[in-house]
């Protein structure tokens, strides 16, 4: 029983991703629809037998404020793919303010990236204008669904419409 499910909402928008454990003890305690199985796979036990699943929905409408992905270190280096976005390296990692907060520069989004410790080291307390590097990216506030795509890896192909890829 190893994997990933995606979770929907009752209106099919995507909630988040659960093991298929967890999937199918929502399913026996029949809180979700089964939308999409894996194919030629069950979940067995002694007299029961489900469809492995690979796509749920919840039969009543769970109310969810705006999801927000939340501005941490990891999340960072999740959203730059784990490399330095200004000379791609992917060894000693670090977070970078592109405005220094010398310079007040903030905590955001928008102004934060990963960065190689050379990198963000001859970088030191300057704009990369400045310096002469280039972003390989401009950062950016990535959203919720992004960050359940990238948290499985590659996505199945029956996930794609739920999650606006297809």
């Amino acid at each position: 029983m190893t994997g990933h499910v995606l979770v929907l909402n009752q209106d099919y928008s995507a909630l988040t991703v659960c093991s298929v454990q967890r999937a199918v003890i929502l399913m026996h305690l029949q809180k979700v629809h089964l939308v999409e199985a894996v194919p030629d796979q069950y979940i067995r036990s002694p007299n029961l037998r489900y469809p492995s699943p690979s796509i749920v929905r919840l039969k009543q409408y769970a109310s969810v404020p705006y999801k927000r992905v939340m501005l941490s270190r990891k999340n960072i280096i999740k959203r730059d793919r784990s490399t330095c976005q200004y000379c791609g390296s992917r060894d000693d990692l670090t977070i970078d303010h592109v405005l220094p907060k010398s310079r007040g520069g903030r905590d955001t989004w928008e102004n934060l990236v990963t960065a190689c410790v050379s990198c963000n080291n001859a970088k030191g307390d300057r704009t990369p204008e400045e310096v002469g590097m280039e972003l390989d990216r401009d950062p950016f506030r990535p959203s919720y669904v992004m960050f359940i795509r990238d948290f499985v890896g590659s996505v199945d192909d029956t996930w794609k419409p739920y999650l606006f890829l297809s």
